[in-house]
């Protein structure tokens, strides 16, 4: 019950927070026409202040573990194949392929990791965690960017896909929160302080013009494939993950770690990126809302197995 409560807190108020914008959209309050450019406020200027913030402010020297790192990234490359070549095969539409293997491999772990890692195990370092975030973090967002500029209406050349890596906010953003994590360079008091407030602003924001932009009429069409990329994102791919875990041995606060990345909802930065990128974005949307609305259920029944197995 602990769980489900702790899971509930997390992800509750994401859904009263796209509630929130879509009750605002229906009161006119704001506009359809008006999601993109919000949208690409938050990709431009919110967005990349929060992963640098989410990585600036990690400790880096006290809980750096490898095996867990590099644990994390390998199975974060193999769901990301997997997810390719199965959305390469069943999904029709280049957009639409970009969409749902987002859906699958990028998962909620900068919003709900933390707080999900202090509550299955109060009072343990979790310092792990944090850490891990600020190497999987840049990782979601330059295999997001690789996705969703290779799937757009037509195939971008490979000059061209190195430029739009290189030149995306959030690349930007998370290399420069990398480089300063490394080199222990710290901001001024005033200037850290902008940047955490502004950072802070950005999941809110993100999950209001989601909210915003929902259209369920428009949606009928997608709902079996959004269904399927929600029953492998919050089931297949964390049992795939933490079989694999527990047989390499992870226990205690890198298996919670493990958990929080691999059986998260869907990122709700995929539907800001898809609709900047020229993705399915309305498929985007509708994959985070129903992923992060039946993740309580399956974050407490993942919790509970590997509780009643001792494995934390």
């Amino acid at each position: 019950m602990n769980n489900l409560i702790l899971c509930l807190s997390a992800v509750l108020p994401i859904l009263l927070t796209a509630g929130c914008g879509f009750a605002a959209r229906c009161a006119g309050l704001i506009r359809i026409e008006d999601v993109p450019r919000a949208n690409k406020w938050a990709f431009s200027v919110f967005m990349p202040l929060m992963c640098f913030y989410n990585i600036y402010q990690s400790e880096l020297h006290s809980a750096l573990r490898p095996r867990l790192i590099v644990f994390s990234l390998a199975a974060i490359l193999i769901v990301y194949a997997l997810s390719l070549v199965w959305a390469s095969r069943f999904v029709p539409g280049r957009e639409s392929r970009g969409a749902a293997i987002q859906g699958l491999f990028r998962s909620n772990f900068v919003i709900l990791g933390i707080p999900l890692a202090s509550g299955l195990m109060p009072g343990s370092d979790i310092g792990a965690a944090a850490v891990v975030a600020a190497f999987v973090v840049p990782f979601f967002n330059v295999l997001a960017v690789i996705t969703l500029e290779s799937f757009r209406g037509q195939r971008p050349r490979p000059a061209e896909l190195l430029l739009s890596i290189l030149r995306n906010p959030l690349i930007l953003g998370s290399l420069a929160g990398l480089l300063a994590l490394v080199l222990g360079l710290r901001l001024p008091d005033f200037l850290e302080s902008f940047v955490r407030d502004i950072g802070r602003a950005a999941s809110p924001l993100m999950l209001f013009l989601l909210g915003a932009s929902i259209r369920p009429e428009a949606d009928a069409g997608r709902r079996k494939l959004s269904a399927a990329v929600c029953l492998g994102r919050l089931l297949l791919i964390p049992a795939l993950v933490l079989s694999a875990a527990v047989a390499l041995g992870f226990r205690g606060i890198e298996l919670v770690t493990l958990l929080a990345i691999f059986a998260a909802p869907t990122a709700v930065a995929s539907y800001t990126m898809a609709e900047q990128l020229g993705s399915d974005a309305p498929l985007a949307g509708k994959i985070v809302v129903l992923t992060s609305a039946l993740c309580p259920l399956t974050l407490f029944g993942w919790s509970f197995l590997l509780k009643t197995l001792q494995l934390f």
